[in-house]
């Protein structure tokens, strides 16, 4: 099948909601097709302005669908089910970091300070993602082009609170097969979930409880062009043994490689999932707006069930959308979630972009009797990474940009502050209205 080519293709088969509209067409619309389809309550972005339809039961057509909300989930015959549901983007360990890192006395390692700010959303989360953009290959330790991760950062992952990384993207080769295969047993003794990659025998998903309900990790990653006929990460050959385990698509043959998303979307729905998240390393690194590319594989993955999509991989943030591939159906999706931990910023790349990261926070409560979403509120917390010198060496800290920026002890030594409150405004503007409480 040829390349998609995004300026003729028409390559959007989901409609997808107004980014940012709120006023009242937009309201009244949505309001009349929730009557019409008669269809579960279900908030898309943040407040029921957005909501697609008023609960089963609901016969006045007088009655505000967001004025009675909350009544009519707590009239449901049972009680939802609340959860949270964070992801972080791209953890990276550059070489900066890595003497950062190290104790000189001891040669240990410890990366626990890098999240010790953001600590307390991680952990107060029912499910905690991450891009993990490094492998656990082992000494030698190295950053960039070929990244090799001390295993305390997989530790220190896990004492932030989360609870599984994404390990498809394009560095998931740098250490060779021997350093996928690694990276999963360093990850799973720390207490990671991993998914994007799996061991022989393994599943290309994985399939976690919370609280009750069974959500599915779907992650797949972008391909280097093919190299005589074969696929390659990052130009690395993918040995032919490892393709089975090592969950990718390339662009050659997109939507015959989207088959292989599609098919893991099902499998983990028939393994019990009754959400099922996705995550993508796609994109062109430092754009700051999606391409069709990720347009059209956000829609294909909506409509093969994908609940929620996060994704990462331009380094930079990019905004976020509402899609709706049938009546009922509101699938987020984060375009591109930037840097969580890096030395990238506008010393090393010029790009202060590089500098900005975000926790995508999605708050739902879920209908176990009818396996449904019957409320999800999107929103975003942003995050800026501080490094400043403190005792003789560079210090890492990814800062949250909310309420309390202005007392971080991180930015009181660094005197950074200008440059975070620049940060935050961008993102006020990139993401109106769907900043956390906390952080708008």
């Amino acid at each position: 099948m040829r390349p998609l080519n995004p300026s003729t293709d028409k390559i959007f088969p989901v409609r997808r909601a107004p980014r940012g509209r709120t006023g009242p067409k937009s309201k009244a619309f949505i309001l009349v097709v929730g009557l019409l389809l008669a269809i579960p309550l279900f908030s898309a972005c943040g407040d029921d302005r957005n909501a697609l339809s008023e609960p089963p039961g609901a016969t006045d057509p007088g009655i505000s669908v967001e004025a009675d909300a909350e009544a009519s989930v707590k009239a449901l015959p049972e009680t939802p089910v609340s959860l949270r549901i964070l992801c972080a983007g791209d953890v990276m360990v550059h070489e900066p970091q890595l003497a950062a890192q190290r104790d000189s006395a001891t040669g240990e390692y410890d990366f626990s300070n890098n999240f010790q700010y953001v600590q307390p959303y991680v952990s107060g989360a029912d499910l905690a993602l991450c891009n993990l953009e490094t492998t656990f290959g082992g000494e030698p330790y190295k950053g960039y082009p070929c990244f090799s991760s001390p295993d305390r950062l997989a530790e220190a992952l896990a004492g932030a609170g989360f609870d599984a990384v994404f390990t498809s993207n394009n560095h998931m080769l740098d250490t060779g097969a021997a350093g996928l295969r690694r990276t999963l047993e360093v990850a799973g003794a720390a207490g990671l979930g991993t998914t994007g990659s799996c061991p022989e025998g393994g599943k290309n998903y994985l399939v976690v409880s919370r609280s009750g309900v069974n959500i599915g990790l779907v992650s797949f990653t972008y391909e280097s062009p093919r190299a005589g006929g074969r696929r390659t990460l990052n130009g690395i050959y993918i040995p032919d043994a490892l393709l089975p385990f090592v969950n990718s698509f390339g662009y050659e043959e997109l939507d015959a490689d989207l088959a292989a998303v599609e098919t893991a979307i099902g499998a983990a729905r028939a393994d019990g999932a009754e959400l099922v998240v996705c995550y993508f390393h796609w994109g062109n690194e430092y754009q700051r707006k999606p391409n069709a590319y990720q347009e059209h594989i956000a829609s294909r993955a909506a409509i093969a069930g994908a609940d929620i999509i996060f994704a990462s991989h331009p380094h930079v943030l990019q905004g976020m959308d509402f899609l709706t591939p049938g009546p009922g159906r509101t699938v987020p999706v984060f375009y591109s979630m930037g840097n969580f931990i890096s030395n990238q910023r506008t010393e090393t790349t010029g790009d202060v972009y590089t500098e900005q990261g975000m926790m995508a926070v999605v708050d739902l409560r879920f209908l176990k009797s009818r396996g449904a979403v019957v409320r999800m509120d999107a929103k975003v917390l942003p995050t800026w990474v501080d490094k400043y010198r403190s005792g003789g060496k560079d210090v890492y800290a990814i800062v949250p940009l909310d309420e309390h920026m202005g007392e971080n002890p991180a930015l009181a030594e660094s005197g950074h502050i200008t440059r975070a409150e620049q940060a935050l405004e961008y993102c006020r503007g990139l993401f109106p209205g769907q900043l956390l409480p906390s952080a708008a």
